[in-house]
């Protein structure tokens, strides 16, 4: 995405400290479709790439239907203002991270993403796009064997210290369902902060 009116500052390191708990997340750091409306069934574009993990698709989607509407969301823990909206620099975004902390566990569950994922409207309103789900390297170390997710092995974010997955559940993503960030999702100038994955050249 190109960056109008300034120069976006790098986002690589830290977050705002409402996200997270432990410091040593750093306080981290996962549309619909434009022709599906805010209410209705999850697009069709980006089909998972096997039956089982469509069924884990589906059983994400029925998990968080109801957070389509943000105020259900707060009620179940996510916080509802989120200061950075995060962007890559030339493709795309992730959108707005709201992060419910009572959720990080060693051992995540697809009912129970660790992130939401929106997107910010012109009119003030929320979309939801999808969700991240995050492991802290404290709760599942850096060097054991990735944990794997609707048959994708979680990545590693060595900045922020912990495993991570993107899941675009609700919302067509031309990058497919478990891409880092989303061509189709746009932030407002005025809270888009670049954001750089970083994982050590080590990792293998």
């Amino acid at each position: 995405m190109a960056v109008m009116g300034r120069r976006p500052s790098v986002y690589v390191s830290s977050m705002p400290r409402s996200r997270h708990s432990s410091p040593s997340l750093g306080t981290a750091v996962l549309a619909l479709a434009l022709s599906a409306c805010a209410w209705g069934a999850p697009p069709g574009g980006t089909p998972a790439p096997d039956p089982a993990a469509a069924q884990s698709l589906e059983q994400l989607r029925a998990a968080t239907r109801p957070f389509q509407n943000l105020d259900a969301a707060v009620a179940a823990g996510y916080p509802r203002e989120v200061a950075d909206c995060l962007v890559h620099e030339h493709h795309g975004a992730m959108g707005y991270h709201h992060v419910n902390r009572g959720y990080l566990t060693a051992t995540p569950s697809i009912d129970r993403p660790q992130i939401l994922l929106y997107e910010r409207l012109p009119d003030g309103s929320y979309r939801l796009n999808g969700v991240e789900f995050i492991i802290p390297y404290r709760l599942r170390a850096r060097d054991s064997t990735a944990p794997v997710l609707f048959g994708q092995r979680l990545h590693r974010e060595d900045n922020l210290q912990f495993w991570y997955l993107h899941v675009w559940a609700w919302s067509d993503n031309a990058d497919g369902v478990f891409a880092n960030f989303n061509p189709s999702v746009r932030c407002p100038d005025s809270t888009r902060k670049v954001y750089v994955p970083f994982t050590r050249p080590d990792s293998g």
